[in-house]
């Protein structure tokens, strides 16, 4: 049983609720509570030593990615973050100055998004490192956007570039709320998903719930630097343009749009966010399956993202 597996297993017999607008299976539970126009954003995520980063990463990294998934959750809603909870699993015997450090960059990235840490918890875990944050937030209901509304005839755009994240990038990114809020503010967007399993992984998040799929140009994929450099220097199995579609943790944003407003979309970009690369890489299609059009056609793109319990897929 993977990852996707054991949430299903565990969602399917939850109950409906009156205050849940959305539940399981998107990027954040969308609570209505009665606020006026807005929705309550809610989130979870944690990240384990040996799995998300190693014993010997800055722990100043360590904090800015724990807080910094969570924002990306936020992001791909286009929400704005209100406060965090951190909780810390920590070993018998730990080293209180890598708390401390640990924590200088959850704050230092809270700060910038103006997000204070409302409390937490501590408990002892003999395994391991442990980070998990709790964050909530709000959007206008508006503007709140999901990952079922995907239409055939779409563009498909990403924001940055993709691949070799574990080169830095995974300790170091940058969420994409203001990005996210923008895009909400000035386009009709139809689905949004940020990129934590890379896009052979989570662009099928957005194709499954509305039964449609997707084609790809594989000229279009915006490779990294780092994708390339690993894959020239060895340190890497898979092409660049495998790695850029499914190494994950590049906490990009993944988005469709009515393929009318892409012309609109990219001018609009280009001055708004000059110093971030935007990039139409797709179009959604009739069908299920993700295809990848190169140089030599039109082929169907088997390739997954990453999965906790079971090893990636490979094309």
């Amino acid at each position: 049983m993977n990852e996707f597996e054991l949430i299903q297993a565990l969602t399917k017999e939850l109950p409906a609720h009156q205050n849940v607008f959305i539940g399981p299976g998107d990027d954040c539970a969308v609570l209505d509570l009665g606020i006026p126009d807005r929705y309550l954003l809610f989130k979870t995520d944690a990240v384990v030593e040996g799995i998300h980063f190693e014993p010997t990463t800055d722990p100043e990294k360590v904090g800015h990615k724990a807080l910094g998934r969570c924002l990306s959750d936020i992001a791909a809603m286009a929400g704005d973050p209100t406060a965090a909870l951190i909780t810390l699993a920590l070993p018998s015997g730990f080293d209180p100055g890598w708390v401390q450090k640990l924590y200088a960059g959850i704050q230092r990235l809270a700060a910038r998004y103006d997000v204070p840490i409302a409390g937490g918890e501590t408990t002892t875990n003999p395994n391991g490192r442990l980070i998990s944050v709790s964050l909530v937030g709000t959007v206008p209901k508006s503007r709140c956007i999901s990952r079922t509304g995907a239409k055939v005839g779409d563009a498909i755009f990403v924001t940055g570039e993709l691949g070799g994240s574990l080169r830095g990038k995974h300790l170091e990114f940058e969420p994409r709320i203001n990005q996210g809020k923008w895009l909400a503010s000035n386009f009709e967007l139809h689905s949004m998903i940020d990129l934590s399993d890379g896009v052979a992984g989570d662009l099928r998040h957005l194709l499954r719930p509305v039964k449609v799929g997707a084609e790809l140009l594989s000229e279009a994929i915006p490779i990294s630097r780092a994708a390339k450099l690993q894959a020239r220097e060895g340190s890497a199995r898979k092409p660049p343009l495998l790695a850029a579609l499914s190494d994950g943790e590049d906490f990009e944003l993944l988005f469709t749009i009515a393929s009318k407003e892409a012309v609109r979309l990219v001018d609009a970009w280009k001055k708004e966010f000059p110093k971030l690369r935007l990039s139409c890489i797709g179009k959604i299609v009739s069908g299920s399956a993700i295809k990848l059009r190169d140089r030599e056609g039109l082929r169907e793109l088997k390739l997954g993202g990453y999965t906790h319990f079971e090893k990636p897929t490979s094309s």
